[in-house]
């Protein structure tokens, strides 16, 4: 028995860490091509999706959601800041969806692990799970709700001194904020979003002489690293607990839950339940589509592992932070109408994949303990140029090239001017990108103090004495 266990553990590993190696090639191709547009393309994100709940403003949320990071949380905390600025509801839900649904690296996982099939209906379906819910919104939209909510959550913010990041419209924190030069007093969410602010204001030209710099590539960088850090969770925890699915959940489980045959009332339970599923899976982000592998091989149909797909926006963890922001009532709102439009999606496109007859075979043929997933294929060489390619972002980020500031925080790494916080310890003085650095350092001079704080023009550190 114990033996047993043992050999499942081991085999859900392999399977999970196997999805993981498949997919790591798109993943990171995914994120630097998201990195690339965040960094060089959306610049006026807010205004973009401002405004009524029209045809136009729906479709600049779409376009503006699908140019944006693929982190469900991220999301959540973006339109939050639409909404407070006056989005039209529609607006800033399309935005959810399409942040989650419409981006590079979940279409290139759904591609890789799924199946090109998984992926039109993954992009077809993105489109109709905005239309959908933008007609459930307009016949169902309780306008003096969410009026109400908007002017509570303001003077709750205001109240509490919260402001959004210029940046990426989450929240600001007090430990990452700077003075403009009018006076202004921005916060930031994090020191990578404050960087990224400075480095603009620094910049200057056209897109192609930024990415024939240093410092372009150094934005990229900074932003490639802000994405990892936004979803690595959810992939880890996404890919592992499909290797245990997979192994440990038996056949009589997926039976019980998912209806077997064929039909309309049996297509219309499966996405029903894939929804459910997803709700209290906990798992969101593009950590859900390796689970949906799990799904598809335990004979789950095409309405129900598609619409498990759809619905990472509706799970326990996000549906919490719906209710802190907006309270019970607008939570169950979205969720009723993101549930509606999640499972009658993943309804809808299996009916025109069967009458298109392009539905796949169930399980794609060999099952993932069949599978051998690590050999000298294609995939092996794609994952090799990738982690290049992620190793030369961060390296340039780390060794700071190209980026803005004449000093370097000793305790984060980060490029600074002498504007902000410094002290001076045994001689040296050294500059810091908030009151958080600095405090570190003064708990702890003698781990900080060996980082010298000038940047040379090579983007190393040197010794500055001030005398």
């Amino acid at each position: 028995m114990q033996a047993a266990l043992i050999d499942g553990i081991l085999e859900s590993l392999r399977i999970g860490v196997g999805f993981l190696w498949m997919a790591t090639w798109a993943i990171i191709m995914g994120l630097v091509i998201t990195s690339l547009v965040q960094v060089y393309v959306s610049k006026e994100r807010m205004a973009n999706v401002l405004g009524e709940g029209d045809l136009s403003g729906l479709a600049k949320a779409t376009v503006f959601g699908a140019a944006s990071s693929g982190c469900s949380f991220g999301a959540v905390a973006i339109s939050k800041g639409l909404f407070k600025k006056g989005a039209h509801a529609v607006n800033f839900l399309a935005f959810m969806f399409a942040s989650t649904n419409l981006i590079v690296e979940l279409g290139l996982m759904i591609l890789i692990l799924l199946g090109w099939e998984f992926l039109l209906a993954e992009l077809l379906g993105g489109v109709i799970l905005i239309s959908v819910m933008a007609l459930l919104v307009h016949l169902t939209l309780p306008e003096n709700l969410f009026e109400q909510v908007r002017q509570e959550l303001n003077q709750r913010d205001h109240e509490q001194g919260t402001t959004e990041d210029p940046t990426c419209g989450m929240e600001g924190k007090d430990e990452y904020s700077l003075v403009t030069d009018g006076g202004e007093t921005l916060k930031f969410c994090s020191e990578g979003c404050m960087e990224t602010y400075q480095q603009e204001a620094a910049s200057s030209g056209g897109w192609r002489d930024e990415l024939l710099s240093w410092g372009g590539w150094y934005k990229v960088g900074n932003q490639y690293r802000k994405e990892w850090s936004m979803i690595w969770t959810d992939v880890i925890a996404g890919f592992l607990i499909s290797g245990f699915v997979i192994v440990f959940v038996p056949q009589r489980v997926w039976n019980t839950l998912f209806l077997q045959g064929d039909g309309l009332l049996v297509s219309a339970e499966n996405a029903i339940m894939g929804v459910a599923i997803a709700v209290i899976s906990f798992v969101g982000s593009i950590g859900n589509v390796p689970f949906a592998v799990a799904l598809w091989g335990g004979g789950v149909s095409f309405a129900g592992v598609i619409a498990f797909v759809y619905a990472d926006l509706i799970t326990i963890p996000v549906l919490n932070v719906y209710r802190k922001y907006y309270g019970w009532k607008v939570m169950l709102y979205i969720l009723g109408v993101f549930f509606v439009t999640m499972a009658f999606t993943g309804f809808l496109m299996e009916q025109l994949f069967a009458a298109l007859d392009i539905i796949p075979n169930l399980a794609g043929g060999q099952t993932a303990s069949e599978q051998t997933y690590f050999e000298l294929n294609y995939t092996f060489y794609l994952n090799i140029i990738a982690f290049a390619l992620s190793g030369f972002l961060l390296y340039v980020y780390r060794r700071g090239l190209g980026a803005p500031g004449q000093y370097r925080d000793p305790v984060c790494g980060m490029r600074t001017d002498d504007s902000g916080p410094s002290l001076t310890h045994d001689g040296e003085t050294y500059y810091f990108c908030s009151d958080q650095c600095k405090r570190s350092f003064e708990k702890r001079p003698s781990e900080f103090a060996q980082q010298h704080p000038q940047v040379s023009e090579t983007g190393s550190s040197q010794s500055h004495e001030h005398h």
